[in-house]
């Protein structure tokens, strides 16, 4: 019985959180992950805005957002404009544009901040994840299911997979860094 691996997929699921976590953050292209998750305030209910409009790429440097009820573009417009991401829209009453102003250096070093903030989140994520697999070892343990040798055997198991998905985190953010600060 092997505890540690058993719970394998539990680090997985907190690595795909960070990646799709960390692709909001702007590298100086547009892509539809920098607005998708933006919360629009659409038939008394709050969703993505990706539940109430396509988002497509026009070129480089500007998202379409094209919302499938036309009533709503005051809300996606309002909401965007209040996000976080840095973006003006512009609304032409059927289509709404959002150029992507280019980045500065103290905008870049924002981004750095955000992902920083991100990457400790994914951290304490493992960290809370190892806790709740010594928990486990430590309950087979006490319930003679697992000798004390094979506790010890599972938690440096334990230890070494806690340490090879730190490893993975780093290597993440060092990608997103290198992709913010690359002009």
């Amino acid at each position: 019985m092997n505890i540690s691996k058993t719970n394998i997929e539990l680090f997985e699921k907190s690595i795909e959180f960070l990646r799709q976590d960390i692709s909001s953050l702007r590298t100086g292209r547009a892509t539809p992950a920098l607005v998708e998750d933006i919360i629009v305030e659409a038939y008394g209910t709050k969703q993505p805005l990706k539940a109430v409009a396509s988002i497509s790429v026009a070129d480089a440097k500007t998202i379409n957002v094209d919302p499938w009820d036309k009533s709503l573009s005051q809300a996606v417009e309002i909401a965007i404009r209040n996000s976080d991401v840095g973006i003006n829209p512009v609304n032409d009453g059927k289509l709404i544009r959002l150029p992507l102003p280019d980045l500065n250096a103290e905008r870049r070093q924002e981004l750095i901040k955000v992902l920083h903030k991100k990457l400790e989140q994914a951290r304490v994520s493992l960290r809370k994840i190892r806790e709740d697999v010594r928990n486990e070892i430590d309950k087979a343990e006490k319930a003679k299911t697992i000798s004390e040798d094979e506790k010890f055997n599972e938690q440096d198991d334990l230890e070494k997979l806690v340490k090879e998905y730190n490893d993975r985190v780093k290597e993440i953010g060092d990608e997103k860094e290198k992709e913010i600060t690359t002009i």
